[in-house]
């Protein structure tokens, strides 16, 4: 993986020097000196609220023994990608706020692109498999801890991180060697495929459909085997007889599918829908709901209401405070 990261850096710097252009413009949300330090709080508060809920969920996970389960062991890989994710965009932004040039090196454009795309797809294919646990556990309890073993989860998250990574770094990588000759400014707070595409002095049809067609095959089919792992588990939960049993798996399907829909229906909005080409602002404000809003509602959602993590929360707090 290092190596990959390490290759896809060299293509970067050994693009930029055939391109005019070396740095962008991330124009991000221009407004008022007033609306920036505004801004500026408000997204480093949810930043700091995002690492410190999801890095309290991967250090429960890692320190009380009884988490030590498949479904809390992608619940905490889960919060650490969170980490990941919402790293790749918002420092970079924070630091736009306060800046007056607003720029963004050729190589650190390009590798944000890289990062932001591949943890997001990493994300999705997590959503998979942990939809995957949640049908086991509910459809086919009594054979649940025989099939979902910490050994396959193991291999089932590595996959993950594997795939997510692999998935967009070709298509990266020849995005970054097109020729860009100015202008230089994308009216966004982060570098897209799109913005960037649009920059390229060259046309490239090709790349074009083949992004487009990549970003439906990933978005659509990780959807649709999450809504039908999740239609399944409530085809059975409704045969449970027990009302409590009934409230609790459909709070917890619910708020599950909550995150899912916020993230693949931002998602579908941005790369996949016949409008796809929506205005700078929407746009900024649909990748806002997938890289920002998601990562920051992981914690509310996923874990603090889920009563053994809240008693591994305790324990470890009342240890700290000792």
């Amino acid at each position: 993986m290092v190596f990959s990261v390490s290759s896809a850096a060299l293509e970067f710097m050994n693009s930029s020097e055939t391109s005019t252009v070396t740095e962008f413009v991330l124009l991000g949300f221009p407004g008022c000196q007033e609306l920036q330090s505004f801004l500026f709080s408000l997204f480093l508060g949810i930043y700091i609220f995002t690492i410190m809920g999801n890095g309290i969920i991967v250090c429960a996970v890692r320190l009380d023994q009884r988490l030590h389960t498949p479904m809390y062991i992608l619940l905490g890989n889960f919060a650490f990608l969170e980490i990941l994710y919402i790293t790749s965009t918002v420092p970079s932004m924070l630091v736009n706020f306060l800046s007056e040039t607003k720029t963004i090196s050729f190589v650190g454009c390009f590798l944000q692109l890289y990062f932001f795309t591949s943890l997001g797809t990493t994300e999705a294919y997590f959503l998979c498999i942990m939809a995957y646990d949640r049908y086991l556990a509910i459809c086919h309890p009594l054979h649940y801890s025989t099939t979902m073993t910490q050994q396959l989860c193991y291999i089932l998250m590595s996959l993950c991180w594997v795939l997510g990574f692999l998935s967009y770094s070709a298509s990266t990588i020849q995005l970054s060697q097109l020729p860009f000759c100015g202008p230089n400014t994308i009216d966004h707070f982060m570098c897209d495929m799109d913005p960037l595409m649009a920059l390229s002095c060259a046309t490239a049809p090709v790349m074009e459909i083949i992004f487009y067609v990549l970003n439906s095959l990933i978005i659509i089919l990780t959807l649709l085997y999450i809504l039908g792992s999740y239609t399944l588990l409530l085809i059975a939960v409704l045969k449970v007889p027990s009302a409590a049993g009934l409230r609790k798996a459909f709070s917890t399907c619910g708020s599950h599918l909550t995150v899912v829909c916020l993230f693949f229906g931002a998602l579908l909005a941005m790369y996949v829908s016949p409008t796809a080409d929506n205005p700078a602002e929407i746009q900024k404000i649909l990748t806002l709901f997938y890289s920002v809003v998601t990562p920051f509602l992981n914690p509310l959602i996923y874990s603090l209401r889920n009563k053994d993590m809240k008693a591994a929360l305790k324990k470890i707090l009342r240890i700290e405070g000792t």
